[in-house]
């Protein structure tokens, strides 16, 4: 079977590559082999970052593979545990994700990037959902975007075809980092190493609340967190003794994720 991503290990930080030539786009098969991917990754117990990236400088991804679209793989195909993309719809996954975009985000790629806990981009990157005009329609991208734009803007990109280059999109929020293309992936690791001095239970419990209180106002958002069981871990945990010792004694806090 073909293989059509790669991996490599730089302490804590899992770094992922979509290499499938020539617009990275994403076929069922192959978002089954990212989605194992992000599976073992949310498992390990050492490694606390992802990033994801594009083979190439092009295309970070075109998304759904139209060819196999042509040759019958439909919607309903299975896209592996966390659905199209490989993490998008992972439930109650503990560690962040950072997609750093090298290219183009095309349809379902810049759905897999909205997706994300963080976006760093190339400077020349591109954003675009164009699945209307192709008979299709953005089903991430018509719950996402509107979320993250305001909703006329998010209608240009959605029913129109309007394209965000990487500093609009950056100055609505949507992109955290700008960078040229040859620092961005210099740019992802530095974000991720400042992920990592924090606690990971902190930060799987952040993740947890954040998920849990999207849709409730702020009163309702307080019960919710009080009774949330990655709350009650972290704000129990060693880690939150060893945090608070270690600024007394004026040192680095060695943190065990227990």
């Amino acid at each position: 079977m073909a293989v059509h991503t790669t991996t490599s290990l730089d302490g804590k930080v899992l770094e992922i590559t979509l290499d499938r030539p020539k617009a990275n786009a994403i076929d069922a098969a192959t978002s089954r082999e990212l989605s194992n991917t992000f599976v073992a990754f949310m498992d390990d117990p050492v490694q606390r970052v992802a990033i994801l990236t594009g083979g190439g400088e092009k295309f970070f991804s075109a998304g759904w593979d139209l060819g196999s679209a042509a040759d019958g793989e439909s919607f309903e195909s299975d896209y592996g545990a966390g659905g199209f993309g490989g993490f998008p719809e992972l439930k109650h996954r503990p560690k962040p994700i950072i997609v750093a975009v090298n290219g183009m985000a095309v349809g379902g790629g810049f759905e897999i990037a909205m997706s994300a806990d963080f976006i760093v981009a190339a400077d020349h990157a591109q954003f675009f959902l164009p699945e209307t005009r192709v008979g299709v329609l953005p089903d991430a991208g018509s719950i996402r975007l509107p979320r993250l734009l305001p909703r006329q803007l998010a209608n240009e990109v959605i029913f129109g075809g309007r394209r965000l280059s990487a500093e609009e999109a950056k100055s609505w929020g949507i992109v955290n980092k700008v960078a040229p293309s040859a620092e961005l992936m210099d740019t992802a690791r530095a974000l991720a190493a400042e992920i990592c001095v924090s606690a990971p239970l902190s930060i799987a419990a952040v993740l947890d609340i954040m998920r849990v209180t999207e849709d409730l106002n702020i009163a309702d958002s307080y019960v919710a967190m009080r009774k949330n069981d990655t709350y009650i871990k972290a704000i129990n945990s060693e880690d939150a003794l060893e945090g608070p010792n270690a600024f007394a004694e004026k040192r680095d806090p060695v943190w065990k994720g227990k």
